[in-house]
């Protein structure tokens, strides 16, 4: 079919994926006008298409970048989507929804993430409505007609025949299809097999996924039947033929029917694969949503890296299905990758060599060279913020006993050794001499005591924090703290209860999760003055008690969003709790993968991570959630949402180590927060943890040769509440 010569917006209402290339800036500023004027707490990525008949009525919309609402759509309630994520015209979306990345929607398919009540006693009109919400993993595609009902959780990977109703979860890589549907086989099994290896289509030596093209030679004994159509028209735009090509080969059927093949059955039945995309994803440019490279155990189709297990015994090209270009990330390397794109074992752009050759990783070799100029470079640097007798953040700052802190981390994690400006012995005399005795607690430089609450514990101010940061610099230098922090020790679980139940978690969640930190800190240092007496016993219980009943089970966090500042008080408070309890403890976090949802969602706010906005706070706290939670979710190429986690990791790992300043370290941020964006000890320290973190994520950080062993170490500093590790 010819596309008009300017194409008007009804005919992008129904082609969005036309829509970047091909509108006018009159257009692409009417489109952004359609976007603002969207209702509700609303948040729309790059490159983004929003339909003008679409009906986009959400209480609250978060939209990945490269995904689009097309005409006469509807969507109301709570959508959040991954990047690459397409809602097909007629589509209704209601309710609570989380799509992951890569996930298309057929035309007329309905998502309902909520129900009425039916009991007997009033009418239905007058039942209350109920919400479990309905999720979808990553690399989906829902058939058109699809009917999913609310409580669904779909995995990565599967595919759903047009016209299912999907009443039940559905494993990752599951093809469904029926009324209700049912799992008719796994997406990786080679037919007839039973074995994950390979994609069917992929086996067919001379035949790329992505390309139309009949087999030269190897064909497949058996005719695979055609996907189901779902779709009005054969995808006429399909540049590269693909769902053409794959319908037309089954005997008895048209690329335009959606009957099955009335003769010829194949030996084994094969589910309908859902059609109802108008085109395979051609704005898909990450090749997220192609089941061509994913069938491959070990491999996610977001993830560059090869194939670890099960290899093809022929050389096959990895490009992506319906790719009508290089990855953008792979241009400047696209001429080179024409030759070694037939390679085995290497995908274009994806920065390996065969594995007979290996290249050097330019990322790891970065990583190194950044750690060697730290390591380098740390002495003078902490020259710099020794004012002679005392340390200061920065030159021309106040001294500060976190500042004194942050001195013996940075020494311990690039130097292994103490700070030189004092003895060992000396470093441990003065910081065991700020504790009081009594109390337990270390007030600030030239700062009274701090007096205690009713229920024995403080509220607020620097000695909070340097329960952790006293406690863990002793810690590194080896005998920690000489004094319980008695408040602690001594409260009831009355009292921890009543104290947590008056927590600003609505206002103030950042506040809420610092005190937590606080107190489960002093309890763990606690419990190595165990003297045998009842004081202090009870105190972990009562608190990891209350927290695993009170997360929220669609966030797995504490707290409340707000309108003016998005999720920053919840994640940022996320990070603090569960950095002293669940982390320093190692305990399991409850609810993992709602949490890696609602963090990954806060990355995306532009208020706080757009360009020059990151703080050392703010990503940290992005950062420690992720990797936390992917220790229980699993941190291979299967692991949830990994592939949209190890591109955050890596484009802010590409934005932090310029921003090293020599002799000078980081800065903590831009603006006005915490001490400012002049580098410093605490920036400094900060940022070290965060790179490691970022590189860890990747899989990277043994090339940086540290490790965090204090306030920010990865591993339990106790195993559970009783052990020591």
């Amino acid at each position: 079919m010819d596309h008009p010569s300017q194409p008007s917006v009804r005919h992008f209402d129904h082609c969005p994926w036309l829509f970047a290339d091909e509108a006018t800036e009159e257009q692409r500023a009417a489109q952004r006008e359609v976007q603002r004027a969207v209702g509700g707490d609303t948040g729309i990525g790059e490159r983004c298409y929003v339909a003008e008949s679409a009906a986009v009525f959400p209480d609250r919309l978060r939209l990945g970048d490269d995904s689009y609402i097309a005409a006469h759509a509807y969507v109301t309630g709570e959508l959040d989507t991954g990047s690459h994520c397409t809602l097909n015209p007629f589509t209704t979306v209601r309710g609570n929804v989380v799509l992951g990345q890569g996930v298309r929607i057929g035309a007329h398919t309905s998502l309902l993430g909520f129900n009425h009540s039916m009991a007997p006693d009033r009418p239905v009109f007058r039942q209350p409505l109920t919400s479990r919400g309905i999720r979808v993993g990553d690399d989906v595609w829902i058939g058109s007609h699809v009917i999913v009902v609310d409580g669904v959780t779909i995995g990565d990977h599967c595919v759903i025949g047009a016209g299912a109703v999907v009443t039940r979860d559905l494993p990752a890589w599951s093809v469904a299809a029926g009324n209700p549907a049912r799992v008719l086989r796994d997406r990786r099994e080679v037919r007839g097999t039973g074995t994950a290896e390979v994609n069917p289509a992929a086996a067919v030596s001379g035949i790329r996924p992505d390309d139309s093209r009949t087999p030269t030679n190897r064909p497949a004994p058996h005719p695979e039947p055609a996907a189901a159509a779902g779709d009005p028209e054969p995808a006429p735009h399909n540049r590269q033929g693909v769902q053409v090509a794959a319908t037309a080969a089954t005997p008895g059927r048209r690329p335009d029917d959606s009957r099955t093949p009335t003769t010829h059955p194949t030996p084994h039945p094969e589910p309908a694969a859902a059609a109802g995309d108008p085109e395979p994803a051609p704005h898909n440019r990450q090749g997220v949503q192609v089941a061509a490279t994913a069938a491959t155990p070990g491999r996610r189709p977001d993830d560059s890296r090869t194939p670890t297990t099960h290899p093809t015994p022929h050389p096959e090209p990895a490009a992506a299905a319906g790719d009508p270009e290089p990855a953008p990330h792979n241009r400047q390397a696209a001429a080179a990758d024409v030759e070694v794109a037939d390679l085995p074992g290497i995908r274009p752009g994806g920065g390996r060599t065969p594995a007979t050759r290996p290249a050097p990783d330019p990322r790891a070799a970065a990583l190194a060279v950044f750690a060697d100029t730290a390591r380098d470079q740390a002495a003078g640097l902490l020259d710099r913020c020794w004012d002679g007798d005392r340390y200061v953040d920065r030159p021309g700052a106040a001294p500060t006993v976190r500042a004194h802190c942050d001195a013996v981390e940075i020494a311990d994690l690039l130097l292994g050794a103490v700070p030189e400006h004092l003895s060992a012995e000396e470093h441990i005399g003065r910081l065991s001499g700020l504790q009081d005795p009594k109390s337990g607690l270390v007030p600030e430089f030239g700062e009274p005591l701090p007096v205690a609450d009713a229920d024995g514990f403080i509220g607020e101010g620097a000695a909070l924090y340097h329960v952790l940061c006293v406690g863990y610099a002793l810690d590194l230098l080896g005998p920690g703290l000489p004094h319980p922090v008695r408040g602690v020790r001594d409260m009831t679980a009355r009292h921890i209860v009543a104290r947590l139940e008056a927590l600003p978690w609505r206002t103030g969640a950042w506040g809420a999760g610092a005190w937590i930190d606080s107190l489960a800190t002093a309890a763990h240092w606690n419990l190595r003055h165990d003297d045998g007496s009842d004081h202090g016993h009870g105190t972990p219980e009562s608190l990891f008690g209350w927290l695993l009943t009170r997360a929220d089970p669609w966030t797995g966090m504490w707290g409340s969003p707000s309108a003016e500042e998005g999720r920053l008080q919840v994640v940022n408070g996320y990070y603090r709790l569960t950095r002293g309890s669940f982390a320093q403890f190692g305990l399991p976090v409850p609810y993992p993968e709602r949490v890696v949802d609602a963090v990954l969602d806060h990355a995306r706010d532009a208020r706080h991570f757009g360009p020059g906005r990151e703080n050392a706070c703010n990503v940290l706290d992005v950062a420690h959630p992720l990797w936390l939670c992917t220790q229980q979710l699993g941190r291979g190429a299967d692991g949830y949402r990994s592939g949209e986690i190890h591109e955050w990791a890596e484009r802010q790992l590409t934005t932090v180590l310029p921003r090293w300043q020599d002799g000078r370290g980081f800065g903590f941020g831009p603006g006005t927060a915490g001490p400012g964006p002049a580098p410093g000890l605490q920036g400094t320290e900060m940022w070290l943890a965060i790179v490691w973190y970022l590189a860890d994520l990747l899989d990277r950080s043994g090339e940086l040769g540290y490790r965090p062993r204090g306030i920010h170490r990865p591993e339990p500093a106790r195993q559970g509440i009783a052990g020591l590790s």
